[in-house]
């Protein structure tokens, strides 16, 4: 199982630059308040759990924390949809965007843009989506057999080593619990969230080409109402600096 190249380091590091710059912190409330539609009680709503941890990782303050799960009571506060756009880089290759929007007629237009003005191209509803799965995506700060093997006993589909991290896989229902059983098996968790995952990769060796697909992956993810953004190209080239 694949899915991790460039793309997912540099997606890492922008969001820690955003995140030190406030500008993450829309994003993160938007799924704060979407997960508490399950329960107020992080306690007893492990999709609120984690995304309250996402939020303390970005150094979200606990005032916004709260503030994002207040909206579910909040009669005045609009309501939030969770859309995923099918689109289409350069050189074919497929992207899903994850939103969360007060205004679908605000995002399409905005994530349309950001495709057309970056050699890609908004695709028909379902060319794209069967190309992935959804899977639950854990990184856990370790190396090695033992670790590998502890992740594995504690009920992954399938895990990695990528980049001094293991990347481990979950069906997208056993996702909290196999998390859970990680840290209780005393490895530190990174990050852990619900992505879409490529079924197969497209291998992106060339740098020209890499970086057109890179830029339009980046104009996306810079959307507001963008919450995550998932392709399938393999990025294996090297990059300028």
């Amino acid at each position: 199982m694949s899915g991790h190249s460039k793309w997912s380091t540099i997606k890492r590091e922008k969001g820690a630059k955003d995140a030190k710059r406030g500008a993450v912190f829309t994003k993160i409330g938007n799924q704060i308040a979407i997960a508490a539609r399950g329960g107020t009680d992080p306690t007893m709503n492990s999709a609120l759990a984690m995304a309250i941890e996402k939020a303390k990782q970005a150094n979200m303050p606990n005032a916004n924390i709260q503030r994002a799960i207040d909206r579910v009571n909040d009669k005045n506060a609009a309501v939030l949809e969770e859309i995923a756009y099918e689109g289409m880089g350069p050189g074919g290759v497929g992207i899903i965007i994850e939103t969360a929007t007060d205004n679908k007629n605000r995002t399409f237009p905005e994530v349309r843009n950001a495709l057309t003005k970056n050699g890609g191209r908004i695709a028909d509803a379902g060319s794209v989506m069967f190309q992935f799965d959804r899977k639950g995506v854990i990184r856990v700060a370790a190396t090695g057999e033992d670790a590998l093997l502890s992740i594995l006993d504690a009920g992954a589909e399938d895990a990695n080593e990528d980049d001094g991290e293991i990347v481990v896989y979950t069906d997208q229902k056993d996702l909290a619990k196999v998390r859970s059983d990680i840290v209780a098996a005393g490895l530190s968790v990174v990050d852990a969230e619900l992505q879409y995952v490529a079924k197969n990769t497209i291998d992106i060796d060339d740098a020209e080409q890499a970086t057109k697909i890179l830029k339009v992956l980046d104009a996306l993810d810079d959307l507001d109402d963008v919450v995550n953004v998932h392709t399938n190209a393999e990025i294996t080239a090297e990059l300028p600096e």
